[in-house]
C-alpha cells in the first residue's frame, strides 16, 4: 500500500460474497477508490454486496427492533470481518419512481422552500405556506386534483359504428363477442344487437356510450339478477384505467387516452387565487416552469429582508444542482422522466449541502449517460464531497473516471466463477503500467475506422420534438450511426422522431426491460429451457412436466427456488440454500432421470460456453447460446437467477435475444454501459457483423471507443434543455475533430491526443 495514504483505512478480511475467492483488502479512506474489471468480475460483489450491506446492516441494528422491522433489510454479507467501516450511502442508478406528483422541485425539497418564500413575501397575502402546495386541498386545483392535467377517452377508438353489438361493435379489449363484459350490453334488453351503432338514435348511443351506473327495471334474458348496468365509457374509466387490469391493457388504453392540460388551471396544478401572489411581478407555478439558472437570476433580483435566510437556501440548493450540470431541467419537472443518471447527479447534488461527513459514498457508474463534457462536472463534485472529509468508492469501467481516482482496484481475471480475485491495487500512473487485462488496454493506440458507404437514408425535416429546435438532418442506412450529445441535448428525441419516419421493422432495444424475478433465468429467457425439457422426456420416456422445476419436478420443500426464505419478525429474512434438494430446484424422481449421462440439474449448472457444446445436437439450442456467447455471457450459468446480473450483462441479454435478423434497424441506447474495455471491443466486433449482414445500427452513445468506430455522427448540442436542441454536427467522427462547436468533436480530438 502507497505511503501516501495516511488516514487509514477499511479493512476487509476473506471476503466471499458470491463469486469472491477470500478477497481481504485495505481501501484508502478520506480518498476516492475506482473499481474496475470485467463485467462480472467481482467489483459489485465486494463493493454494494459486502461493503455497503455491512455498513447498512451495522447501523440498522443500532436502533431498537420496534424501528427495525420497518427499515431495509439487508442479508449479512459473507465475509470474515470488515474493520473501521463509516456509515455508507449508496447513490444508485434509479429512476425517481413514478409518482404523478412528485417533480424535481418536491423532491429535492426546492418546492417547500418557495412555499415558504411566496407566503412570506409575495403579494397580495393569500395564505400561509400550505397554501401554495398542489398536493394538498388548501392549493390544489380542484379540476385535476392537482396533477396539472385531465385524461379524456377518445370514443371514436372504442367503437366501430359499422357493426353490430353482435358483430362487435366495442374494440376495446375484453368487450368482444360472448365475453362476460360483452354481455352486460348485449343482454340489457336496451338495444337491438343486430343494429349498426351508425343507425342508434342519439338516445340510444348516449344509453350505450355514458350511461351512470344503474339498476335496470326491465333486464333483457341472461342479464345477471344482481348486476348493475353502466355505459361503457364510465365503465372503462372506473373498472380498467388506474387498476391492476390497466398493465394487461397498457397499449390498448393508451390508444384511446388522450392526456391534455388541465383546462382550469392550464397546467398549473394550482387554485386560480393562489395564482394571484406574486413576487417581482412572477407567481410560483411560473418560478416552477423556470429552468433552475433562470431561477437563480430570479432569487438573486429579491432583496426584502424578510427573505434573506430562505433566498440563501434556496439558492445553496440550486446552484449545487447547476453545478453539476442540470442547470437546464425545470422545477416542475416530473421526476418520472428523468433518466437513471440524472437521478444520481440529484442525489449527489443533495449531498453535497449536507452537513454530514466522515462517510462512504459508493457510487455505482456515475458516469452512464454522460458526455465526456458532464464528466468534468460529475469529477469535481465527487472531489467537493471528497474534500469535505469523506471516502468515496465508484465501481466504474469508464477510463475518463479512472485518472482522477487516488487509487485503483481491478478485480479478475476474468468474469463468473473464473472472477473474484484483486488482480491490481495502486494508483492510475501504476495501472497504466501495469500487466493486467486493463492496463494493457489503457495502452492501446486509438483508430478511425474506414467509414463503409450508406444505402439508403431518412430525412428528418424541421423535427420539433420536445426540446429540439426545428431540426433537419439526414439518418443514414445500412452503417453504423451514433447519436452523441450532453445530457438532455435532444437525442432521445430525435430517435423518437426517427421511429415516427421508419416505416420497416425495428428493433428497440432501449425499450424493452427484462421482467426479473427469482425464477428467471438465461434458459428461461431465452426460451430454451422447453427444448431441454422435452429432450429429457423423449429421452427418458416420461411426461416433460417432470423437468420443470415450476411444476411436477418441484423440490417439495422449496417449491423449486433452489433456497429456502424464512421471513423473522425483526430481523432480515434468512435465505439459505434448501436442505433437500441443495439448490438443484428438482425433487428425487426428476433427479433419476439422465440424458448423456446428466441429470436435469447438471445441464442447468452448465456454462452458456459449455451447454453450447453439450446441445451441438439441437441446432436451435447451440445458436441461441452461440448468440449469448457472442455478446460475452458465455460464463453465465444457465440456471443463474437474472436477479444477480449487472446491468451490462441485462443490456447484452437483450440483444442476444435479437441477433440474426437481416435488413432491419436497430436502435440502441447506451449498448456499452456496464462494459469494460474489453467488452465494449467485442461488442464493436459484434455491430460490424450486424452492419455487414445488412443491418442499420443507431445507436446513443457517449462512449470515444464505439463514436470512432462508428461510420457516421450526429452531434445534438450544444448544451441540455432549452439551450440544446440542435444539430451541431452531422457527419463522419474524423472530420468531427475540425469542427470547435461540436462538443463531440472536441471529445474526440482530445481522446486521440492523449
Amino acid at each position: 500500500m502507497a505511503t501516501k495514504f495516511t488516514h487509514g483505512f477499511i479493512d476487509v478480511q476473506d471476503a466471499q460474497q458470491n463469486n469472491l475467492k477470500s478477497v481481504s483488502l485495505r481501501v484508502p479512506k478520506y480518498a476516492t477508490t475506482v473499481f474496475v474489471g470485467l463485467s462480472g468480475s467481482g467489483k459489485s460483489s465486494l463493493v454494494f454486496d459486502t461493503i455497503a450491506a455491512a455498513s447498512r446492516r451495522e447501523l440498522n441494528e443500532t436502533f431498537p427492533s420496534f424501528t427495525q422491522q420497518y427499515l431495509p433489510k439487508y442479508g449479512q454479507p459473507h465475509v470474515k470481518a470488515i474493520e473501521h467501516l463509516p456509515v455508507a450511502i449508496v447513490i444508485a442508478q434509479q429512476r425517481l419512481g413514478k409518482n404523478a406528483r412528485s417533480t424535481l422541485a418536491t423532491y429535492t425539497g426546492i418546492y417547500s422552500l418557495l412555499r415558504l418564500l411566496f407566503s412570506r413575501i409575495g403579494r397580495p397575502f393569500i395564505g400561509y405556506s400550505d397554501t401554495f402546495s398542489f398536493n394538498l386541498p388548501q392549493g390544489m386545483c380542484p379540476t385535476c386534483q392537482g396533477l396539472g392535467y385531465v385524461d379524456d377517452i377518445d370514443e371514436r377508438q372504442l367503437i366501430d359504428p359499422e357493426k353490430s353489438l353482435n358483430q362487435g361493435a366495442i374494440t376495446f379489449v375484453s368487450f368482444s363477442p360472448d365475453t362476460w363484459r360483452w354481455r352486460r350490453y348485449a343482454t340489457s334488453g336496451l338495444f337491438d344487437d343486430d343494429k349498426p351503432i351508425k343507425d342508434y338514435t342519439a338516445a340510444e348511443y348516449e344509453l350505450l356510450m355514458h350511461a351512470p351506473q344503474q339498476k335496470l327495471d326491465h333486464p333483457g334474458e341472461g342479464f345477471p339478477r344482481t348486476a348493475l348496468y353502466e355505459g361503457v365509457v364510465p365503465r372503462i374509466r372506473r373498472s380498467i384505467i388506474g387498476k391492476k387490469e390497466a398493465q394487461h391493457h397498457r397499449d390498448a388504453i393508451a390508444a384511446i387516452v388522450t392526456r391534455k392540460p388541465c383546462p382550469a388551471c392550464h397546467g398549473t396544478r394550482l387554485k386560480p387565487e393562489v395564482l394571484t401572489n406574486q413576487i417581482n411581478g412572477k407567481n410560483i407555478a411560473e418560478v416552477s416552469a423556470m429552468d433552475l439558472k433562470h431561477c437563480l437570476a430570479f432569487l438573486a433580483a429579491i432583496d426584502v429582508p424578510l427573505a434573506v435566510d430562505v433566498v440563501r437556501e434556496l439558492t445553496t440548493k440550486i446552484q449545487s444542482l447547476v453545478d453539476i450540470g442540470l442547470g437546464y431541467l425545470t422545477l416542475d419537472r416530473g421526476t418520472s422522466s428523468l433518466s437513471g443518471g440524472e437521478a444520481q447527479r440529484i442525489k449527489i447534488a443533495k449531498y453535497l449541502t449536507s452537513a454530514l461527513v466522515d462517510m462512504v459514498y459508493i457510487l455505482d457508474e456515475p458516469s452512464v449517460g454522460l458526455h465526456p463534457h458532464d464528466i468534468q462536472l460529475i469529477k469535481r463534485a465527487l472531489t467537493k464531497l471528497k474534500d469535505k472529509g469523506n471516502t468515496i468508492l465508484i465501481v466504474e469501467h469508464n477510463p475518463a473516471m479512472f485518472a482522477f481516482a487516488d487509487y485503483i482496484v481491478e478485480m479478475g481475471p476474468q468474469a463468473g466463477a473464473a472472477g473474484g480475485q484483486v488482480t491490481f491495487t495502486g494508483t492510475y500512473p501504476e495501472l497504466l503500467k501495469s500487466d493486467t487485462l486493463t492496463g494493457r488496454w489503457l495502452r492501446r493506440s486509438h483508430t478511425w475506422r474506414t467509414e463503409r458507404v450508406a444505402t439508403g437514408q431518412i430525412y428528418l425535416a424541421h423535427v420539433q420534438e420536445n426540446n429540439l429546435h426545428d431540426v433537419s438532418v439526414d439518418v443514414p442506412l445500412g452503417i453504423m450511426t451514433v447519436i452523441s450529445g450532453v445530457a438532455g441535448s435532444g437525442k432521445s428525441s430525435l430517435v423518437t422522431a426517427l421511429k415516427q419516419e421508419l416505416h420497416t421493422d425495428y428493433i428497440d432495444l432501449a425499450q424493452t426491460p427484462v421482467g426479473l424475478n427469482i425464477r428467471s433465468t438465461p434458459a428461461t429467457y431465452l426460451g430454451i429451457l422447453d427444448n431441454v425439457r422435452q429432450l429429457f422426456g423423449k429421452a427418458n420416456g416420461v411426461a416433460t412436466s417432470w423437468f420443470s422445476y415450476n411444476g411436477k419436478g418441484a423440490c417439495p420443500r422449496c417449491k423449486g427456488k433452489g433456497v429456502t426464505i424464512t421471513n423473522m419478525a425483526f430481523m432480515d429474512p434468512v435465505v439459505q440454500t434448501c436442505e433437500l434438494c441443495h439448490g438443484q430446484r428438482y425433487n428425487e424422481t426428476a433427479l433419476s432421470y439422465s440424458y448423456h449421462g446428466k441429470t436435469i440439474a447438471d445441464v442447468l449448472q452448465l456454462s452458456v460456453t459449455a451447454a453450447k457444446d453439450f446441445f451441438k445436437e439441437m441446432p436451435k439450442v447451440a445458436t441461441q447460446l452461440n448468440d449469448l456467447d457472442r455478446v460475452g455471457l458465455g460464463y453465465l450459468t444457465l440456471a443463474q437467477p437474472l436477479t444477480t446480473l449487472s446491468g451490462g450483462e441485462l443490456q447484452r441479454l437483450k440483444l442476444a435475444v435479437e441477433l440474426g435478423k437481416k435488413g432491419t434497424v436497430y436502435l440502441l441506447d447506451e449498448p456499452t454501459a456496464g462494459l469494460h474495455l474489453q467488452d465494449t471491443a467485442r461488442l464493436l466486433k459484434l455491430f460490424d457483423e450486424l452492419v455487414a449482414a445488412g443491418n442499420s445500427l443507431i445507436i446513443i452513445e457517449h462512449n470515444l471507443a464505439v463514436i470512432s468506430q462508428a461510420d457516421w455522427l450526429i452531434d445534438v448540442g450544444p448544451d441540455a434543455g432549452r439551450y440544446g436542441g440542435q444539430i451541431m454536427y452531422s457527419g463522419t467522427p474524423r472530420a468531427s475533430v475540425d469542427v470547435p462547436t461540436s462538443r463531440t468533436g472536441m471529445a474526440l480530438k482530445e481522446w486521440f491526443e492523449e
